[in-house]
């Protein structure tokens, strides 16, 4: 069996001052996942972030959207697991595929307006979503060496996002001299396209037994899990004090997403700006990553002391923006909605502070997400532990985003809306701050991948390729 967590395990060595840039090393291996991800993902929330998934009548993709994600709170816990006993080469192709079902079900909606093909994709979706964000999870938290891990995570933040930002000019620009507010049926046609690309890259993704680091450690061991061991440690995940901790930031990382999407860009910009916000929006969440993968990384401070100034950091600029939030909701509501809509080119000074304010949230979902992840990967260092983690995060932060989208479709004030998503982020920054101070250990830059094992088998063998099974060793 392979490794079983941080407190038992042992790591496997190959010979150090290996080059960055081979094809098995973990730093490529987080740059084509972030490329699988721009080209899948990305594209599905660039069309959430239109609103309504590009429709007139948000209802139909909320109702898409629940499906999907109440699905994938259930198909995210189990993933991890399922992680473990199929391994990357299986999961993502299959969960790549799901996201061209899903967006294939918009573009029949634009010809047939029937809801059941749209509901059908979204569990279908919300399957393979679970599986390639389990697959996401377990690469960029368990891949990176651990003193590297806020880079890594900025660092395919910043990739995956700019799949939005690629995605947000293709309604934006096929859909610019149209004053409908659906979008045309090329727009669709084009996120397949990249969709498709996206599967095909997939099979680029190897299993972390043949992932070597530059100082030569080998991320885990090549063994696949039992189902029935699987099972069992999933189980445990509903009891275990440090996922008790994370749930209510792992609820609350999509819920504001219905939100931000309908009631704030949907509701205040025509369709054509509300493009332009789509590339924004993603835009600000690869600085947010990149600044906040910064502060994660600082070397001069200890990984706990990083981590909390992390939290803190987080923990201000989210409550600058919810206030500004706050601000821009009293100005309308259901009721007394924007009329006209705004539109970038033509609405003056008015545009100004709601695109100033939908491009914060979008740099505060980089922020605040990442934070969780740095959060996950100081928990541990092998990629079975840390899948089971992220699986449980997706699952909880997908069951939050289906009551979401159905809270939004009934019509919750958007004001109640914007008051709970607030509270929500704000009560998990002391959680997960009490997470770091009981789960996360202090070790030298030099020493953290050595003292992150207890009972260590380091293994030297100047050998640079993959990790064959002769020197892969497991040490209880």
């Amino acid at each position: 069996m392979g490794l079983e967590g941080d407190q038992e395990s042992g790591i496997t060595r190959r010979g150090g001052g290996l080059s960055s840039w081979r094809y098995n090393s973990s730093l490529v291996q987080v740059i084509l996942m972030g490329m699988v991800c721009f080209c899948t993902i990305g594209m599905i929330r660039a069309i959430s972030g239109m609103g309504g998934g590009g429709q007139v009548d948000p209802t139909a993709a909320n109702n898409a959207n629940t499906a999907l994600y109440a699905t994938f709170s259930v198909a995210g816990v189990l993933s991890g697991g399922l992680y473990n006993v199929l391994g990357p080469r299986v999961m993502l192709p299959l969960a790549c595929s799901s996201c061209l079902l899903f967006t294939g079900s918009f573009l029949y909606y634009n010809h047939f307006q029937s809801q059941v093909f749209l509901v059908v994709a979204g569990v279908v979706g919300g399957v393979g979503a679970g599986m390639l964000w389990a697959v996401q999870g377990a690469v960029m938290t368990s891949y990176p060496p651990p003193h590297r891990k806020g880079m890594y995570i900025s660092l395919f933040w910043v990739i995956f996002s700019s799949g939005g930002v690629v995605g947000g000019l293709i309604p934006f620009f096929l859909n610019f001299h149209r004053r409908v507010d659906s979008v045309n049926d090329a727009t669709y046609i084009g996120f397949m396209g990249f969709m498709a690309a996206g599967t095909l890259l997939s099979f680029a993704i190897l299993p972390p037994g043949k992932v070597i680091r530059d100082d030569g450690s080998i991320c885990t061991l090549t063994n696949h899990s039992k189902p029935s061991t699987e099972a069992i440690e999933i189980l445990k995940l509903f009891k275990n004090w440090r996922m008790l901790l994370l749930a209510p930031a792992a609820w609350a990382s999509n819920f504001f997403y219905a939100y931000e999407f309908n009631n704030v860009n949907a509701a205040q910009f025509n369709l054509r700006t509300r493009g332009l916000n789509n590339v924004s929006y993603w835009a600000a969440q690869m600085l947010g990553s990149i600044a906040i993968g910064y502060v994660f990384d600082l070397g001069f401070l200890t990984r706990k002391r990083r981590g909390f100034l992390g939290i803190g950091t987080v923990s201000l600029i989210g409550t600058t923006i919810w206030s500004a939030g706050l601000v821009n909701q009293l100005d309308y509501s259901f009721e007394d909605m924007p009329d006209p809509r705004l539109d970038f080119a033509e609405s003056g000074f008015r545009f100004a502070g709601p695109y100033v304010l939908f491009f914060s949230y979008g740099l505060f979902d980089a922020v605040f997400q990442s934070m969780i992840y740095w959060v996950i990967g100081a928990l541990a260092d092998d990629s079975e532990t840390l899948s089971r983690y992220v699986g449980f995060y997706k699952g909880l932060q997908s069951a939050g985003a289906a009551v979401a989208w159905q809270l939004d479709t009934r019509k919750v004030p958007m004001l109640t809306q914007l008051i709970v998503n607030w509270a929500l982020t704000t009560v998990s920054y002391p959680l997960l701050t009490i997470l770091v101070a009981l789960a996360v250990r202090d070790e030298s830059v030099e020493g953290e991948e050595l003292e992150t094992y207890k009972g260590s088998n380091l293994i030297s063998n100047g050998d640079t390729g993959f990790a064959d099974d002769d020197v892969i060793k497991e040490t209880n």
